[in-house]
């Protein structure tokens, strides 16, 4: 027996809606179309599943049976449905971004948002990460967007480049608060809190002053631009830090003025050239870069940039 299943849904809304009329408005066909399907499954299942009682249709009980049987499957139909609806509408799918970790607590988070306030039906998944291994992730399709640092390690990904002006950061009672522009003849003595040696900012801070012939001193090395706040905010010395970290703190006990000469943070928001990314990734990748654009470095500084 090779039951359709627009004979079961027709079934289906008679005993929902209790009437020919109701079902055949709740599938959008005409009533003669929603009687002819349920006469080819009576014929079929050779079952009697309505009886008129007072012009009133009563299920019988092997109706009733059936109708436990099937509505499972017809809800599940209809959940595809409405699914393949909301994908088409753009309001539902899976949403795949990583970060690295300054951006995590606090500008993706408020992007993300965002992006979902009128995708209710629209799941998440977003990590931080340390720049490689969010490369690979976007390389092996774990997640579609990634925003890291340079340089990339494959060219296996499709990139956006950015490059974004770092600041001096201090603690808000700094004497050197005074100086609109920091330079390296200014900070002489002054302890530093760097991220490890082979970090952009720790390399580009150590090339700046040694070609101003001041040596660099170095306090306390960490691992999270985070990190280097909090020792900044304690009193432990000053830091350069990108402005996603600094703009998304809003304890304070910090302050921030221009290092001259500029170091620059070197970024990329990378996707895979071997995966079509998706709808919802398409919507999203141009909203991050708009929402990117601000932090920017004009040309000026870009050219003013050392390696």
């Amino acid at each position: 027996m090779s039951l359709r299943f627009r004979q079961l849904q027709a079934f289906h809304a008679i005993i929902e809606t209790g009437t020919v009329t109701g079902a055949a408005a709740l599938l959008g066909i005409s009533q003669p179309g929603i009687s002819n399907l349920l006469y080819q499954l009576e014929r079929q299942t050779n079952l009697k599943l309505f009886e008129r009682v007072k012009g009133r249709l009563m299920a019988t009980p092997e109706a009733n049976v059936l109708y436990q049987e099937i509505d499972t499957v017809v809800r599940g139909l209809d959940h595809v449905t409405q699914a393949v609806l909301d994908l088409q509408n753009k309001q539902a799918g899976q949403l795949q971004v990583a970060s690295q970790h300054s951006m995590s607590f606090g500008f993706m988070p408020k992007v993300i948002s965002a992006f979902a306030r009128n995708r209710p039906d629209m799941s998440i998944s977003f990590q931080s990460q340390y720049s490689s291994k969010i490369q690979e992730w976007v390389q092996t399709g774990l997640f579609e967007i990634g925003v890291c640092e340079m340089p990339l390690l494959n060219d296996a990904l499709n990139y956006h480049p950015l490059h974004v002006e770092t600041l001096l950061a201090m603690p808000e009672d700094s004497p050197l608060a005074r100086h609109d522009v920091l330079t390296p003849e200014l900070l002489e003595d002054v302890p530093f809190i760097v991220m490890g040696p082979d970090h952009m900012t720790h390399r580009r801070t150590r090339e700046a002053f040694h070609n101003a012939g001041v040596p660099l001193r170095t306090r306390v090395h960490s691992h999270l631009f985070k990190n280097l706040l909090s020792f900044v905010k304690e009193g432990m010395g000053v830091s350069i830090l990108d402005r996603f970290v600094l703009d998304f703190d809003f304890e304070g006990g910090f302050i921030t003025r221009p290092f001259r000469p500029v170091i620059m943070m070197d970024m990329a928001v990378v996707t895979s050239k071997h995966r079509p990314l998706s709808a919802i990734g398409q919507e999203f990748l141009a909203l991050l870069i708009a929402e990117l654009e601000p932090y920017a470095a004009p040309q000026a500084l870009l050219h003013s940039q050392g390696s």
